[in-house]
């Protein structure tokens, strides 16, 4: 049963191992949206609820040391499989980190995944010296979000270059602030891209339709994007204009338009 005209969308939470909520009406096509580093699974209601409004069955988590999953500690393989736990049969959306664990999830249960969209996500370090190196400059990043604690590090982290001058709308931080520094620390430890093995001799395993998305400013993804897409059997790729890297929370409206779309002209 859809939601009354103009009323709020009700969220439900779900059982399972990963703080989870439901959203739409039951028995509709199922999408499962997971959220970036330092976000919730909140990050990405305002997304998600567009795609309820539509009719379909939304689906947001808490990955692994964020949010109310704050307490959860799991690598990208075992994220996958919590994940698989609770958003089973579907087409997935993942942000960045979460982008990364829905390659993970596609590769592990092809079954389940029945389309694939990224946002800013990147299959893995090759190099295994840039890859060491990146896993120091993961462990000094934990390091400095215990030295500052969340809310400073969020500043100082929503700052970065790679954000494009994007300013955090107070609800959203406030929101981040929810995380804690050993939950963040944790991610990146088990989680970031310094301990990930690259994935990128394994996309040609990818069956189910892709699509990459990065923000048009964001010019390292943007070329993450473009071979992923030719790296799948039906994959595709998409800037989005005046974005960086988190384009979903930039472009809220154009990411939406390019994702219904996509959803709307291929088969699961």
């Amino acid at each position: 049963m859809s939601e009354p005209l103009g009323s709020a969308p009700r969220w439900h939470p779900l059982a399972g191992p990963l703080a989870a909520e439901q959203c739409g009406p039951d028995g509709a096509e199922r999408l499962v949206f997971l959220h970036g580093f330092t976000q919730t699974g909140d990050s990405m209601k305002p997304l998600a609820e567009r795609f309820a409004a539509d009719g379909y069955q939304v689906v947001i988590l808490d990955l692994p040391g964020h949010g109310n999953s704050s307490g959860v500690r799991a690598d990208l393989r075992r994220i996958a499989d919590l994940v698989a736990a609770v958003g089973g049969p579907a087409s997935y959306l993942g942000y960045s980190l979460g982008g990364r664990v829905c390659l993970h999830l596609a590769l592990m249960y092809p079954h389940l995944v029945q389309r694939l969209a990224l946002i800013g996500a990147h299959p893995g370090i090759d190099d295994d010296n840039l890859r060491a190196a990146r896993r120091d400059s993961d462990d000094a990043l934990a390091a400095r979000i215990h030295e500052l604690g969340v809310p400073v590090f969020l500043r100082e982290w929503s700052a970065l270059p790679l954000f494009g001058g994007f300013t955090l709308p107070e609800a959203e931080f406030a929101d981040r602030c929810r995380n804690t520094a050993d939950g963040l620390a944790s991610s990146l430890h088990l989680a970031g891209t310094g301990t990930q093995t690259s994935l990128w001799p394994r996309l040609r395993e990818l069956a189910m339709p892709l699509l990459a998305l990065a923000g048009a400013e964001d010019a390292k993804f943007a070329a993450v994007a473009e071979q992923l897409a030719a790296a799948a059997l039906d994959g595709e790729w998409q800037l989005i204009p005046a974005a960086a890297h988190a384009a979903h929370l930039q472009q809220l409206a154009v990411v939406y338009d390019v994702l219904s779309r996509w959803l709307s002209n291929v088969n699961g």
